[in-house]
């Protein structure tokens, strides 16, 4: 069986290695140039973090985990208005977190597939004949791959869920998100191994300290806006304006446009994951979005359930179906989760804004940390890790 896999981010790649490990032959198509170098700090838990265990890639993840040791929430002014040890979050989840850098996790599964599977920087797929015969991937050089699977695992915005599906609009979240890096000696010393976040009505800038004396910045704020903006640096530079503390050196420091990840907040909800032989992962078929949170939890376990379905069912058919019917009530159940916490996420109500603060505050009160991070995250995450495993 050959499989050709659309996208080398982290479903991409987590399927990748399952399927080769299972004996599979898999090509990776990806249309970057290379891997990709700069990427925000995602919280590592749930459902991904028990597949990593099960793949035995805790090990290398935890060598690359950034450690965090507070969480400091900062008022309009900059002065802080709740301060988290890092440790009451993991005590809650019994240990199992981590910080990592997307790049980073991307990292770890890079090494596991190098030399075990092909992986094309620099090309896109353009097209696909699935006929009587081979599945015939077309790609943007010429060539074409004969496949028994084609997965699309490339991403919010799918050439191949397209392709497969036509088209398959957004659940817009009416929010705007960027992501960037400045160097700031000064800024740096001031951050520590502290997440400093402000908190605002209707915007909210995140600061983290990188290696050397870079600092990692992620912001997100309400807008009608369907599109990501033209001048990212000009959007952000306005929106956070007259915000204290440490925002000022960022906005000051703010790289140009083209440096800046920037794009909407939003969920994809396609009506089917697979048709024929062509099947969708990772967040080409369940994007949860950065307010719902374990999007990179739920595409290492997606994948890893994909993986196994292919393994285990008797016939192609059969294991896309089992896969669907097993992972989307996961996903869904994620997705409106983080529809439902909106409001928490992002206050636009100062009545949320103090409501939040005490329920941060109540942290300090033994076995709170739980009932919040349960209402933090919609709920506890499935038995096990994922359905299908013990």
């Amino acid at each position: 069986m050959h499989v050709v896999v659309c996208g080398a981010g982290i479903a991409g790649l987590t399927l990748a290695l399952q399927l080769h490990r299972q004996g599979t032959d898999v090509t990776v198509v990806e249309a970057a140039p290379g891997p990709r170098t700069e990427g925000w700090m995602l919280d590592f838990f749930g459902p991904g973090h028990a597949a990593a265990a099960r793949m035995g890639l805790l090990p290398r993840l935890q060598e690359l985990s950034r450690p965090v040791e507070e969480l400091v929430w900062a008022g309009a002014r900059g002065r802080p208005r709740a301060r988290v040890p890092w440790a009451r979050f993991a005590a809650a989840l019994d240990g199992q977190l981590l910080s990592l850098l997307r790049p980073d996790l991307e990292r770890a599964l890079r090494e596991q597939v190098a030399g075990r599977v092909t992986v094309r920087h620099g090309r896109r797929v353009v097209g696909f004949a699935d006929g009587p015969g081979p599945l015939r991937v077309h790609l943007d050089d010429g060539t074409a791959l004969e496949a028994d699977l084609l997965v699309g695992a490339d991403g919010l915005r799918s050439r191949v869920r397209a392709a497969a599906f036509g088209p398959v609009p957004l659940r817009l979240l009416g929010m705007h998100t960027a992501a960037f890096a400045v160097e700031d000696p000064a800024l740096h010393a001031a951050l520590g191994r502290r997440l400093w976040l402000t908190d605002t009505l209707d915007r909210m800038l995140g600061l983290y300290a990188l290696e050397g004396a870079r600092v990692a910045v992620f912001t997100v704020h309400r807008t009608p806006a369907p599109v990501p903006p033209a001048d990212a640096r000009a959007q952000l530079r306005a929106v956070f304006a007259g915000l204290g503390g440490l925002v000022p050196a960022v906005l000051a420091r703010c790289p140009p446009p083209e440096r800046i990840y920037c794009d909407v907040v939003a969920q994809v909800e396609p009506p089917r994951w697979s048709t024929g032989r062509i099947v969708l992962a990772g967040d080409a078929c369940h994007a949860v979005s950065l307010v719902a949170g374990q999007g990179a939890s739920l595409a290492v376990a997606g994948a890893a359930e994909l993986a196994r379905q292919l393994g285990t069912a008797p016939d192609l058919p059969t294991a896309l179906a089992g896969y669907e019917r097993t992972w989307r009530p996961v996903a869904a159940a994620r997705q409106r989760a983080g529809r439902d916490g909106l409001e928490w996420f992002l206050p636009s109500r100062r009545t949320t804004l103090w409501a939040r603060r005490a329920g941060l505050r109540l942290l300090a009160v033994p076995g709170a940390e739980r009932l919040l991070l349960r209402g933090l995250l919609g709920g506890p995450d499935p038995p096990g890790g994922a359905p299908g495993h013990p």
